[in-house]
């Protein structure tokens, strides 16, 4: 018998725990439930449509209807719906898809390993550095440093990389030797009359300090996005990774990017680490990988990290880790059809064009009462909200204006996420130019309603 309304809510009430969410609010609140998606749109199941400005969980390059991808997943499904990669067995849908992950890296690569989300994949990934290092005669290079505001997961080690409270608090995490340094965030963090240049050499410094501190010889690698996504879309200052690599290489601290958000042409490039001039001993993917029709990631190594592990794994006999759907032959051909579109319909490029249009409109908006700083690069932006332009202050506390935002966004058809009091929006790759001012005609309407809320408020005096 179909579910109402009413009964699909309460039985998400009484049976389904969420992620990132209040379940005490949850309880008295309920879900919105998406039943259906149409090109950058979803639609609930009362039949009300949203833009969704976040592309899902900064993932779904290709949007919610890409009939292709659907046809891949069913072809794998007749063909082997299920083949593990253990003990030399392997299939073609993860060799093709591997193969065309290391041509396509923006850096010499080696091998790809699988995992089926962003957190496995830094999880996995803190293991092999560890299972080298020991394999090379540094058995002491353990610690891993990352930065304040980065997210890299929420397994045991992945959420240790992970430099939020969120992820922390009630967990006893971080574990030790998971260090973090500042965020590169100069709109907050720069000093009275600092420029760009000098915040950078300022954390650079910092960096080296930490590594002196703790010994070089402890330090392991230093684990960073790009560009900074669910800490705030921060986008790193001047100079900021070129002086952060000297740093490493002087140390000989491995450098890894978490390419999750930023990589298959977020950032108006294929890599992020194209669009900063990174140059990693490993790289991170996920999400729009396969634009989170299934679940999949992949970490990608160089061969001196590869050359360790393959004599370790010699040594020992076995490379002891793995995923019963590491490689899931599904998720794989539906991750190389994703790509070979994203290639085909020069989405990369059509990304690059598309931010250029959301950021002008975003930037319009500067002068806005409510408006402290506009960021972002390529298709990925953040509007930062203050109730005082003139000490960045927030209205009461870190969040409420963000929270009222994303509610009035929700209210007129566009979903946005809220991080504290900074808007983010990450629109499917490919969003068009009338779908843009749509998504900006929105994201003014609900500013403009935060804005008089907020005036309303102050205006009634308190008794």
């Amino acid at each position: 018998m179909p579910h109402s309304t009413e009964s699909w809510a309460q039985n998400d009430i009484d049976f389904h725990l969420h992620s990132y969410t209040d379940a005490r609010a949850h309880q008295e609140k309920g879900p919105l439930i998406i039943e259906r998606g149409d090109g950058v749109y979803v639609i609930d199941n009362q039949g009300n449509r949203y833009l969704e400005g976040m592309a899902g969980l900064w993932s779904t390059a290709l949007g919610f209807s890409e009939q292709r991808l659907v046809a891949a997943a069913h072809r794998q499904l007749q063909t082997l719906p299920f083949y593990h990669t253990f003990s030399h067995k392997s299939h073609p849908s993860s060799i093709s898809l591997a193969e065309k992950l290391i041509a396509l890296a923006p850096v010499p690569m080696s091998k790809v390993y699988f995992t089926n989300s962003g957190s496995e994949a830094n999880d996995v990934l803190v293991k092999l550095i560890w299972y080298r290092n020991n394999a090379i005669g540094q058995p002491r290079r353990k610690k891993f440093i990352s930065r304040l505001g980065g997210y890299h997961g929420v397994t045991g080690l992945s959420a240790s990389l992970t430099g939020l409270a969120t992820v922390h608090n009630g967990f006893d995490l971080p574990l030790p030797g998971f260090l973090h340094v500042s965020t590169p965030h100069f709109y907050r963090y720069a000093l009275p009359g600092e420029t760009e240049e000098q915040f950078a050499s300022r954390l650079a410094e910092e960096l080296e300090d930490l590594i002196n501190r703790e010994g070089p010889e402890t330090i392991a690698a230093f684990v960073a996005e790009p560009l900074m996504g669910a800490g705030g879309v921060i986008v790193p200052p001047n100079t900021y990774w070129e002086k952060i690599q000297k740093v490493c290489r002087r140390h000989e601290v491995l450098i890894v990017a978490d390419e999750v958000i930023c990589g298959f042409g977020r950032t108006g490039k294929l890599f992020g680490c194209e669009t900063f001039a990174i140059v990693p001993d490993a790289m991170v993917l996920s999400k729009q990988l396969s634009s989170s029709y299934q679940p999949i990631a992949a970490v990608m190594i160089n061969d001196d990290l590869y050359q360790g592990i393959a004599d370790q794994s010699r040594a020992l006999g076995v490379l002891g880790t793995g995923f019963t759907g590491s490689g899931h032959p599904v998720a794989t051909a539906v991750a190389l059809e994703n790509v070979r579109i994203i290639e085909e319909d020069k989405l990369v490029e059509h990304a690059a064009q598309m931010g250029a249009r959301l950021h002008a409109g975003l930037e319009s908006l500067a002068l806005h009462p409510l408006v402290g700083e506009v960021r972002g690069c390529g298709l990925i932006a953040g509007v930062e909200l203050v109730a005082d332009k003139g000490n960045k202050s927030p209205w009461d506390f870190v969040g409420k204006l963000g929270k009222y935002f994303m509610a009035r966004a929700q209210a007129n058809g566009l979903i946005v996420r809220g991080i504290g009091d900074t808007i983010a929006l990450c629109p499917p790759l490919i969003i068009n130019a009338v779908e843009i001012d749509v998504l900006l005609e929105r994201f003014v309407r609900s500013l403009d309603e935060t804005h008089f809320y907020r005036a309303l408020q102050v205006s009634i005096p308190n008794n």
